[in-house]
């Protein structure tokens, strides 16, 4: 409880601050990269409905779960759990949940900074005016040019990770918090200028009807799994970061209403990112469905042809880079809070040695796109194989224990108290669904992963 224990960290400046910064964790490549070309490949406005009714099925009960936890516990999700359980009179053996989720941010970071480097790089191949003109055999060659080059993949990551220690380092208030309130709201204004100039594009009107207008005959199993999977993934959930966040949460924020501003803002941004791509997909005849090449091959022949194209070109990947870095800070956290308080680092000690070891297996990542592409371990590649781990496997087994740990196994009272909530019908209706619902969405999600259905 607050009265008991406070976060050795410090805390989040104001409620605003944390949804800020939450947000941000949430927000990312999954976002305004991931979310256009699966809305694309699973028919637009039903598969956007199905992800609306899934985020209010597993975002929101999970995160308003994961909050509450880290509030609660006040230290890293391994110590975190283990002081609930024990406040509640069950097994300690819980906090081997917490730390999976403590080292599935790292996990995920050895790709996720490779990534959010193509993203920086793309900033400055547009600033070039390398774009202008090109047809997909040009752009495609771009891509391949800069994924072909160890050198400039890890020039790109160190880049990326030498920012993220940097303002891990510097702490919550002086380095996340300050980090967070800048670049969240910039990406925001660029995204929204993307957005305007979407809609004098000519499609916007076009664009409206194929995100908000759900054609059931769309509707397929396999488009349902993929809006549930998106959902669950596109909130950093089980990550350890949330729970991270919300330990340095005031006890006098409203844990039910932050995680729903959270989930919103979150979701608005995936939209919006839809809304900014698909009148540009529209105005030059692209491939709605044309997957993951979508923003990195597609859209620069869109910026190619259009009047401004390098401008606007600059604004969509540098937008694509905070979005990436305010996930990438947020993924540290945990690990770097966990050797603080189990090895007693120092911050800057702690964010430099994980950083470094992230730093250091980036470099299988960068590896598997070139000159390590035919060394497979289980049929995958570094990067298929890491990408496996954490998204098919580790996250959801973690939001899975989230939700029997917080339904099952706390007491309702100690849930009611920590939330600050009366037995009420929002109460009684989170817990019926996170005890039963959002458990078996999560299953199901993990069993497609498995290619068990």
């Amino acid at each position: 409880m607050e009265e008991k224990r406070q976060s050795i960290h410090g805390q989040w400046s104001s409620r605003w601050a944390f949804i800020l910064a939450a947000t941000g964790a949430a927000v990312g490549l999954g976002n305004v990269w991931k979310f256009p070309y699966v809305t694309g490949q699973n028919g637009g406005g039903i598969f956007v409905l199905i992800y609306l009714a899934c985020m209010i099925l597993i975002g929101i009960p999970l995160m308003i779960a994961e909050i509450t936890l880290g509030r609660c516990g006040r230290q890293n999700p391994a110590f975190a759990m283990k002081t609930i359980a024990q406040e509640n009179g069950i097994s300690q053996r819980w906090r081997w949940a917490g730390a999976m989720m403590i080292w599935v941010g790292p996990l995920i970071l050895t790709y996720y900074c490779v990534i959010a480097g193509w993203t920086l790089a793309y900033v400055f191949k547009a600033g070039r005016g390398l774009f202008h003109g090109i047809d997909a055999q040009q752009s495609k060659m771009i891509f391949e040019s800069l994924i072909a080059s160890p050198g400039s993949l890890l020039f790109w990551h160190s880049v990326i990770m030498v920012m993220t220690v940097i303002v891990v380092a510097r702490g919550i208030e002086k380095g996340i918090e300050k980090t967070v309130n800048v670049m969240l709201p910039t990406m925001l204004v660029l995204l929204l200028t993307l957005v305007i100039y979407g809609m004098k594009s000519g499609y916007f009107m076009e664009t409206l009807h194929y995100l908000f207008a759900p054609d059931f005959s769309e509707l397929t199993s396999s488009g349902i799994l993929v809006a549930m999977g998106q959902a669950f993934f596109s909130l950093s959930l089980a990550t350890g970061t949330i729970m991270m966040y919300g330990a340095y949460l005031p006890r006098d924020a409203s844990v039910a209403s932050t995680a729903v501003v959270i989930t919103l803002a979150d979701t608005g941004v995936a939209l919006l990112a839809g809304l900014a791509i698909f009148p540009i997909v529209f105005a030059n005849h692209l491939e709605v469905g044309s997957g993951p090449g979508l923003i990195f091959m597609t859209l620069p022949i869109a910026f190619g042809q259009m009047p401004y194209g390098s401008f606007f070109a600059i604004l969509f990947f540098l937008m694509l880079v905070f979005a990436a870095f305010t996930s990438t800070i947020s993924l540290l956290e945990p690990a770097v809070a966990f050797l603080i308080e189990a090895k007693h680092f120092s911050r800057k000690q702690a964010a430099i040695t994980t950083g470094f070891c992230v730093w250091l297996a980036g470099f299988g990542t960068i590896f598997s796109f070139n000159i390590g592409k035919n060394f497979q371990l289980f049929g995958y590649d570094f990067f298929g194989l890491l990408d496996y781990l954490t998204a098919n496997l580790m996250l959801p087994l973690g939001g899975f224990f989230i939700a029997v740990f917080t339904a099952w196994r706390m007491k309702k009272a100690f849930l009611r108290q920590e939330m600050q909530l009366h037995n009420g019908l929002f109460f009684q209706g989170w817990y019926i669904i996170l005890r039963y619902i959002s458990p078996i969405c999560i299953l199901i999600v993990f069993a497609k992963a498995l290619k068990i259905i």
